[in-house]
């Protein structure tokens, strides 16, 4: 597709006048003739079966009908004037209502039994009978027996798109409109090698295709085009990032393991690292002594170790002479890291800081003046590390957890905190399914630590209902007699109207009757406390002095109590798999044996009930991550929608995998045989590459 015409301006296209324009614009974010024709169906209506009117329901989305019409009536006045025509065929009768432009078909549809139409809509019910309300309808002609293709292409439109003509119907004709311009030309993109290794039909038919399907088959081979061709762009520009980086962006070179590290693995170790541990800390200490910037993500499941590894990757910058720091998105979180790592290595000659919002003026003061002498080895903190004042003497590795809870120019702040970009460590708590991860953080080296420390016994996972509440109060009651813990926590804070969840209230008030004072002890902790209200509730639970916590998700990272055992989580439906797992995370970080309780109503949705069995029957991180990205989409379950990678057109991760891996595997053919796509067989590849980029930032320094 020529670029000039590429980018030709929505409003240009005849027809199309301002008003339409603009609402395409603000409603659909289409710009020119690209985004219009990028603007892919959602599904397709076979236009080759028939219903009866027998056959009629309001579950069916759509009804494709042939019969007559056998009687007409205009009804109402002024706002509620509406044209109904009866419908018949041999098998039973419904009304055709048209609401909008009433007056029009009153004068173009009259009765007649020797005429035959074709009626196609939205069946719903209305006083016990079945209407359809502006339907589309056509005469039958020897010529003409169907109102459109085969397949007939269903997009999303808007209230305001389709008041104006714009529905899916008008949408269609918008974009056919586009394809039968006289200049109308598209240009492939990809290279004959490819066209011919993968048997790609061309772009021009592939667009044409997706959006007029002769067939199905036609369809499936378009679709396989349109898939590969976006995907293998996204993994492209991350690979050429990758490449852009490795070969311009120089790192420092951490070539000795000393005294720190060698001091710490010898004689502090709290226990023996897996096999899984060592050999992601062996990745990241060739990748640190290699000479070039690391950008690595370090993925593992919860309570696999994570922070242990990136604290023996601090030893080494710190054994080279450098200064760390790790960054974290919530202070309880930066707390929980600094808590960890000050234990860690305590009684060695390491200082350890903590910085976030809440520090006063004099501590901030010190730390700010510790940092630029050098003193200060290890940096922990929030948001606040990214201020202007806040300045390293040499920072050499930058750890952030959770990232995606962090604006890509809020990571840039990091990478100009020294001359020489440092070492960037990114963790994830939250595990990503391949997919996700190879679309996401595809210019990055990925470690994964796949293995739990020794002596964790797998928590048991029971689903139970409401009417099993007394049941699980006793073996609250046992567990508790055992000097056990116990986290049970609620979606809600305060009651909704629209809503019958257990709310946090509510529940503190039962779970105070059924454990009364001074037997047992109950802590309350949620978003809408004050700081210190909250800290002095968390510790209190942390020193035992509580047997139970009744919480929101507040708790779903950053607490950290070996002892509690039981994890109870109310309405348990209405979270997503991902934090479920999170919150089932917080049990099982002592030796003895941990439990996870979902209670939820019997009234479950095919979804809720699979996000149940699945927490049940598997304590696998990646294995839950893959089943809530079919779920839930790739945007939800990682909170990406800010960094537009996953701005999918047409590719599903969820189901696209294998496309996704013949991409990648293609990108990174081309990119190793032709650094710079000069050849003259990429001349496709990087005239719409350069096209699709224009002028744009390299971020992917400090993913």
């Amino acid at each position: 597709m020529s670029a000039g015409f590429l980018y030709t301006p929505i409003e240009q296209l005849k027809g199309l006048w301002a008003l339409r324009a603009g609402l395409l614009k603000t409603e659909l974010r289409i710009f020119t003739f690209n985004d219009l024709l990028r603007f892919y169906p959602f599904r397709y209506v076979d236009r080759t079966k028939f219903y009866k009117v027998k056959e009629v329901n309001d579950t069916l989305a759509y009804v494709q009908l042939r019969g007559k019409i056998v009687g007409t009536q205009m009804l109402g006045e002024k706002r509620t004037l509406r044209f109904v025509a009866k419908f018949m065929d041999e098998t039973g009768k419904l009304d055709l209502v048209w609401f909008q432009g009433a007056k029009w078909f009153s004068e173009n549809i009259h009765p007649d039994m020797n005429k035959e139409y074709v009626v196609f809509g939205k069946p719903t019910e209305f006083n016990g009978k079945y209407n359809i309300a502006h339907p589309e309808i056509e005469p039958v002609s020897d010529e003409n027996t169907t109102l459109a293709p085969a397949l007939q292409g269903v997009y999303n439109s808007t209230a305001k798109l389709s008041a104006r003509g714009l529905d899916s119907k008008g949408i269609s004709k918008t974009i056919k409109s586009i394809i039968a311009l006289p200049y109308y030309r598209i240009d492939e993109c990809l290279s004959p090698e490819i066209i011919s290794q993968f048997q790609l039909m061309n772009r021009a038919e592939a667009i044409r295709q997706i959006h007029f399907p002769q067939n199905m088959e036609l369809l499936k081979k378009a679709e396989f085009r349109l898939k590969f061709e976006e995907l293998f762009f996204i993994q492209l520009k991350l690979l050429k990032q990758k490449s852009l980086r490795e070969t311009t962006t120089r790192g420092y070179a951490f070539s000795k393991v000393g005294d720190y590290f060698n001091n710490f693995y010898s004689n502090h170790l709290p226990f023996e690292l897996t096999n899984a541990q060592k050999r992601v800390t062996k990745e990241i200490r060739i990748d640190m002594g290699s000479g070039k910037q690391m950008n690595r993500l370090l993925q593992g499941d919860v309570g696999s170790g994570k922070t242990l590894v990136a604290l023996l990757s601090m030893l080494i910058a710190m054994d080279n002479g450098f200064q760390t720091c790790l960054m974290a998105p919530t202070e309880i979180l930066a707390n929980q890291h600094f808590q960890t790592i000050s234990e860690l290595v305590k009684g060695q000659d390491i200082n350890v800081g903590l910085l976030t919002g809440s520090k006063k003026t004099k501590h901030r003061r010190m730390i700010h003046e510790q940092l630029q002498s050098g003193e200060m080895h290890i940096l922990v903190g929030t948001h606040a590390l990214l201020e202007d004042v806040v300045i390293f003497k040499n920072l050499g590795l930058v750890v952030i957890d959770e990232q995606h809870r962090f604006g890509v120019a809020q990571r840039a702040k990091m990478w100009a905190k020294n001359t020489q970009p440092p070492h960037v460590l990114i963790m994830s708590a939250t595990p990503i399914p391949r997919t996700l991860a190879m679309t996401l953080y595809g210019d990055l080296d990925v470690s994964t630590i796949d293995e739990m420390p020794p002596g964790r016994k797998s928590i048991q996972t029971v689903h139970r209902f409401d009417n099993h509440r007394d049941r699980v109060f006793g073996f609250m009651r046992e567990q508790i007699a055992l000097g056990r813990q116990i986290y049970i926590v609620y979606p809600l804070i305060k009651e909704s109207e629209k809503m019958d969840y257990k709310d946090l209230m509510d529940g503190y008030e039962s779970i105070a009757r059924a454990f009364p004072m001074p037997q047992y002890q109950v802590s309350i902790v949620h978003g809408q406390m004050k700081p210190e209200a909250k800290d002095y509730e968390m510790q209190r639970f942390v020193k035992g002095e509580t047997h139970i916590m009744v919480a929101t998700t507040v708790i779903e990272v950053g607490v950290n109590v070996p002892n509690a055992s039981v994890m109870i989580i109310e309405s348990a439906e209405r979270f997503g798999l991902s934090q479920l797992h999170q919150l089932r995370g917080r049990v099982g970080r002592g030796a003895e044996q941990s439990y996870c309780i979902l209670m939820s109503s019997h009234k479950l949705s095919a979804d809720g009930r699979l996000r149940m069995d699945t927490m049940v029957r598997t304590n696998d991180g990646f294995e839950i991550a893959e089943v809530d990205l079919k779920l839930r989409g790739p945007g939800d379950l990682a909170g990406t929608t800010q960094s537009g990678v996953l701005d999918l057109s047409i590719a599903d991760l969820a189901k696209d995998s294998q496309i996704l891996y013949a991409a990648r595997n293609m990108a990174m053919e081309v990119i190793a045989d032709d650094p710079n796509l000069s050849k003259p067989e990429n001349f496709p590849i990087i005239n719409h590459y350069n096209q699709s980029n224009p002028n744009q930032t390299n971020w992917s320094r400090i993913s």
